[in-house]
């Protein structure tokens, strides 16, 4: 209950990025606005020849050369891009079969950044520590009070891309631009530049894995419990798909448990395995 009634406070306590066109997709005709509560975002999709598809390969995700803010490293901005890459490959996986790099697929994928807004470490630091002492105010009662562990408005950060599949001739078969920023209420405070981006990346590769495993609109689709080959990769098991293996395993618990107590996701995640890359 009051998470329903925290909601207009998300919408309106959330880092703000723009959704714009940035040039990397081969085309932007079709494209349309389809936004979810929270996540910005146009869409297009060639439903039956997106169905038809059996097999998927993934380009690294790159990032835009536009996008280079000094409070973010290199290997941080990798470590996002990378994030976006695993959550594709075990979405996908859902139906695709994976190939590896060098190889042909129905559908040939590829992300690009567009912008990274940095999380403020000292807000994230406040927030975390500010939790914890609500954590430990409302339990050390009798009876403990169920308290919404909001983030201070300030200093949330955020994620933008764009991305499309195309086929074997070239021809463009789905895309989409989305943008997103993090939030006072779902959004969990890293002591990272990178923090919030780092999540949002696989929130973006939830979407898009699902326009491709669906061919439908996944902000018009209805939620859905995760596979369980989606679970077991969130804990750092071994991916369905081989290929999956080039993107690196996620963080599993050590992940899980740096994020609930706000640790950097780049203590955590080891990020892509370049010795698996075919």
């Amino acid at each position: 209950m009051i998470g329903l009634l925290a909601l207009p406070l998300v919408s309106g306590c959330a880092a703000v990025v723009p959704l714009e066109q940035a040039g990397s997709l081969s085309s932007y005709q079709g494209l349309e606005d389809s936004n979810g509560f929270l996540t910005r975002a146009q869409v297009s999709v060639s439903k039956e020849e997106v169905l038809a598809a059996k097999t998927a390969r993934i380009i690294p995700t790159s990032v835009s050369a536009t996008e280079a803010d000094p409070k973010l490293s290199e290997a941080q901005r990798r470590l996002i891009a990378n994030v976006v890459d695993r959550s594709l490959c075990i979405g996908l996986s859902d139906r695709f079969q994976i190939v590896a790099q060098g190889q042909l697929a129905d559908l040939t994928v590829h992300a690009v950044i567009t912008r990274i807004v940095p999380t403020d470490e000292t807000a994230a630091g406040i927030s975390k520590v500010t939790s914890i002492a609500t954590s430990v105010a409302t339990g050390a009662g009798a009876v403990p009070v169920p308290v919404p562990r909001l983030r201070i408005p300030v200093g949330l950060g955020g994620l933008a891309l764009e991305a499309e599949a195309i086929d074997v001739s070239g021809r463009q078969k789905a895309a989409m631009i989305w943008a997103r920023g993090a939030d006072t209420l779902t959004s969990r405070p890293r002591v990272s530049p990178a923090g919030d981006a780092y999540d949002l990346a696989s929130s973006f590769g939830n979407d898009f894995s699902k326009l491709l495993v669906t061919g439908s609109d996944p902000f018009k689709a209805p939620p859905s419990m995760p596979s369980m080959q989606r679970v077991q990769s969130m804990f750092g098991g071994a991916p369905k798909q081989k290929a999956c293996e080039a993107f690196g395993r996620g963080a599993g618990v050590s992940g899980l448990v740096g994020g609930a107590i706000g640790l950097p996701p780049e203590w955590t995640d080891k990020g892509a395995q370049p010795d698996t890359q075919q």
